[in-house]
């Protein structure tokens, strides 16, 4: 399987404007930070005071025992009582607008683009769905094993064939991400995939 590597000129004979300077850093910074914290459940609950079991009688008579006051057995420092300033249940997602969204991605695309991390092939499939076919079809490309492959749709034999590989991921056009594109240190786009990448940047 031959490939190429995406340089800035084939780029933009895709349609895809390459960002040189370093504007645009905030909006990928903005953007990764919102699909990871849009990824938080936000489930995380303790007790407090108020809602750990226990009495609401005094544990012993204030004065004349020689221990020291005790007014609650659900007391923070007493074992089993309610935890201070521990986390409940809550909203974590961020939003952005889908303008920062589109311009983030533009901006990881063109930073591997100048970084040479781009190899563009006609198709990718595995001829079984072998772990060891995909792992030669991939070595054929890339010697890198974290790898990012997009395309527009993958065959059951290529989906059986990458699924015991954890360092690379199968992605379709339509779902890779800004945070995918920075994620892998090699990235590997059918000419289709590409084609639709370039529509979902200039919406």
């Amino acid at each position: 399987m031959s490939a190429t590597i995406l340089t800035v000129e084939a780029a933009k004979a895709a349609n895809i404007e390459v960002i040189l300077n370093g504007k645009y850093t905030q909006a990928v910074h903005e953007t990764v930070v919102a699909l990871r914290a849009n990824r938080r459940s936000g489930t995380a609950s303790v007790k407090t005071t108020a809602t750990v079991n226990g009495s609401g009688a005094k544990p012993w008579k204030q004065k004349g025992t020689g221990r020291a006051r005790a007014g609650s057995r659900q007391s923070p420092i007493w074992r089993g009582g309610g935890v201070v300033f521990g986390p409940h249940p809550r909203d974590y997602s961020k939003k952005v607008s889908k303008k920062t969204k589109r311009v983030a991605l533009r901006k990881a695309l063109s930073a591997r683009i100048l970084a040479g991390d781009v190899f563009v092939v006609t198709t990718f499939s595995t001829p079984s769905p072998r772990t060891k076919d995909f792992v030669a079809t991939i070595g054929a490309i890339s010697t890198e094993p974290k790898t990012l492959v997009i395309g527009t749709g993958f065959d059951d034999n290529t989906k059986l064939a990458a699924r015991n590989i954890q360092k690379t991921q199968l992605i379709t056009s339509a779902d890779v991400n800004t945070e995918h594109l920075l994620l892998y240190k090699k990235i590997i786009v059918t000419n289709d995939a590409l084609t639709q990448l370039a529509e979902r940047i200039n919406k």
